[in-house]
């Protein structure tokens, strides 16, 4: 049997807050939890006590005591959490007013700056009595066109603070796609950057900024935030609302107030990737959330207060809302805005050692590029704090696996962690108190009844599935933006299993009750009738020196489904018969003949979502002469032509 990656000792567990919370699960109920398994088994199967409990390890205060902790019907979607409780997000983000470090902003170019806990709350507070003057109250839209920087969590918090809604695009979405989602909500204040870098260029946004302008007349107030170009002036902007700069709109000094609101409140609108439509606008509750967020950084990511948090995200991604909820454990948190590459590969490595990281969050793709970059931390860096790597945005390879831990760091927790847009939150994740084994996801998140099903909807253990979860939980989002009778909601979910929340994965629960991730369920690749992860594939092909990246489909050919794979090589490096032999025997070797593709070619460019994940559902989509709609989801659209009309695919 094989070993695990690594295996936290006794000590370490007896300091986590995971093993902190079983031993007051155990004191409050009589129970005797020895381990982990049989407190997710608890938390599953007693949810109401398990929920109250996260409330009162981490002292969540509700202004207004629940009624109950949960109403549920007999299906899916049908609970009411917590239900007549009022509390506010903001307030417990800012329950910190020391001078300990809140926030740290990192910029491309080197730039540094650095708010304390009692500097967050007296910006908070400014801005929330300038969002008030500008008619700001329960239940308007605050968006933001930001960088990930200081200046956005000020606005978040104080939009939340005052029971606004807020939403939030990174600046490097296309106009299109910024309208797509912001269009939708109708925001009554923009907060937007005036310029951003991004791999040594400065870019200005004030053509971008005036088009969206002219296509949101909802809106009433804009804020510009100079960040890159100090020269901004109000006078750039073409709005018939407001135009003010960020320094002239408000004065950092008082104590915020906090309007109390109801447990299902609307905090966040997230987006889906908008890559085969309009973008659903996906709502999330202010009370679910805040539980779902102290419950992974508290308990499954070991977060305390003197931990130094960062994660590699824009303001785009679901990770950077994910991220700001370290405040409510009162943790330093590192922003970066700009390029993990530039000026070199160990950019973001650097980091580490400069700030102290305890926990370090970042993306599969990152750390296969770092690994391919022939980057050895472990050699070149201290890197004496960090006892975490988070990775998300799809599949850890097996190989990214053993490279952390060989190249980086032999004592850590190496978390793949998977959950999603959908839920601002995760599914699976890590655990300080179990060990790590190679290509798994350690957990399922407490208090989440995690399956894997098959097509009749019984559970399998060991074999692939879709990943369901079968009882309600507090981050299952409120609904989708108008979407008043809820068919939308329902349609997304609880079709495929009625009355089941049915991700959209593709997973496999483990001997260990890890998870293995596939990839996606609509990207399933379905040769001669037999399902086939994409993930399983890019596994191996990535193991290929040569090729820094794969994508691959099933196309549609002689009344079958045929797997075609495209690669980007290294620079300079052409694709030839000897290559494609390699490729294929290091597929069959490692999985089956029917993952082995019939057709593999060479690519400059793979498309991604703005948050870095590849498009196969696009690229199927080019291959097969069918439109492929809002294109402006996608970091690199140009990158779709190069799938279109391919000779090799008519062979």
């Amino acid at each position: 049997m094989s070993q695990p990656l690594w295996t936290p000792s006794a000590d370490r567990i007896a300091t986590t807050r995971m093993d902190a919370f079983r031993r007051f699960i155990n004191q409050r109920h009589g129970l005797q939890l020895a381990d982990y398994p049989a407190l997710h088994a608890w938390s599953v199967t007693q949810r109401e006590a398990f929920w109250q409990a996260i409330v009162d390890f981490f002292e969540v205060r509700f202004a207004r005591q629940p009624e109950a902790v949960l109403r549920e019907g007999a299906a899916m979607p049908s609970a009411q959490w917590f239900p007549g409780a009022t509390l506010n997000f903001a307030e417990h983000l800012l329950r910190r007013r020391d001078e300990h470090p809140a926030l740290i902003a990192i910029g491309e170019d080197g730039s540094r700056e650095q708010l304390s806990y009692a500097e967050l709350a007296a910006h908070v507070a400014g801005l929330q009595r300038s969002l008030r003057e500008a008619g700001v109250g329960v239940g308007d839209r605050v968006a933001a066109f930001m960088p990930n920087t200081w200046q956005t969590v000020v606005g978040m918090l104080a939009s939340a603070s005052l029971g606004a809604t807020w939403s939030s695009c990174s600046p490097d979405f296309g106009t299109q796609g910024v309208i797509d989602r912001f269009g939708q909500i109708e925001p009554k204040v923009l907060i937007a950057a005036a310029g951003y870098r991004y791999a040594g260029k400065n870019l200005n946004l004030t053509d971008k900024l005036n088009e969206i302008l002219e296509r949101l007349p909802s809106l009433q107030q804009l804020v510009v935030v100079p960040y890159s170009r100090p020269e901004a002036s109000a006078l750039d902007y073409r709005s018939t609302a407001r135009v003010s700069l960020w320094h002239d709109f408000y004065q950092n000094s008082g104590e915020p107030q906090f309007t109390q609101i109801p447990f299902e409140h609307p905090l966040y609108i997230l987006y889906s990737s908008g890559t085969t439509g309009v973008p659903k606008c996906i709502v999330h509750g202010v009370g679910g959330t805040l539980l779902q967020h102290v419950k992974e950084l508290g308990l499954h990511t070991d977060l305390h207060t003197d931990d130094t948090l960062f994660y590699y995200t824009t303001c785009g991604w679901m990770m950077w809302n994910w991220l700001v909820s370290g405040l409510a454990l009162g943790a330093t948190l590192v922003l970066f805005d700009g390029s993990p590459f530039h000026p070199s590969a160990e950019r973001l490595i650097d980091l580490i050692d400069a700030e102290n990281i305890s926990i370090f969050g970042t993306s599969a793709k990152f750390l296969a590029a770092l690994e391919k970059a022939g980057a050895k931390p472990r050699e070149t860096h201290k890197l004496e704090r960090l006892k975490a790597i988070l990775s998300t945005g799809s599949p850890l390879a097996h190989e990214s696996f053993e490279y952390v831990y060989r190249d980086v760091k032999a004592d850590l927790c190496l978390s793949s962690i998977s959950g999603g847009t959908d839920i601002v939150s995760c599914f699976a994740l890590g655990n300080p108190t179990l060990p790590v084994w190679r290509g798994e996801l350690q957990c399922k998140g407490l208090g989440m009844d995690v399956q894997v099903w098959d097509e009749s909807g019984k559970p399998i253990i060991g074999e692939k599935g879709e990943l369901v979860c079968a009882r309600h939980f507090t981050s299952m989002p409120v609904g989708f933006w108008n979407d008043a009778d809820g068919d939308k909601f329902r349609a997304a979910y609880f079709d495929t299993f009625p009355g089941v929340w049915a991700h959209g994965d593709y997973a496999e629960e483990t001997e260990h009750a890890g998870l293995v991730i596939h990839g996606r369920s609509d990207a399933v690749l379905n040769p001669g009738g037999v399902r086939i992860g994409t993930a399983e594939i890019y596994r191996q092909v990535e193991k290929i020196p040569q090729v820094l990246e794969s994508l691959a489909i099933g196309q549609d050919w002689q009344g079958d489904v045929r797997v075609v794979l495209f690669v980007r090589l290294r620079d300079g490096l052409q694709l030839d018969d000897a290559l494609r032999e390699e490729i294929r025997q290091m597929i069959r070797s490692n999985t089956t003949p029917r993952h082995v593709p019939a057709k593999i070619i060479q690519v400059r460019d793979i498309p991604r979502t703005i948050s870095g994940k590849i498009v196969e559902l696009a690229v199927r989509n080019v291959v097969h002469g069918r439109p492929v709609k809002n294109t402006d989801a996608l970091a690199n659209p140009e990158a779709l032509e190069l799938y279109r009309d391919l000779a090799e695919l008519q062979q």
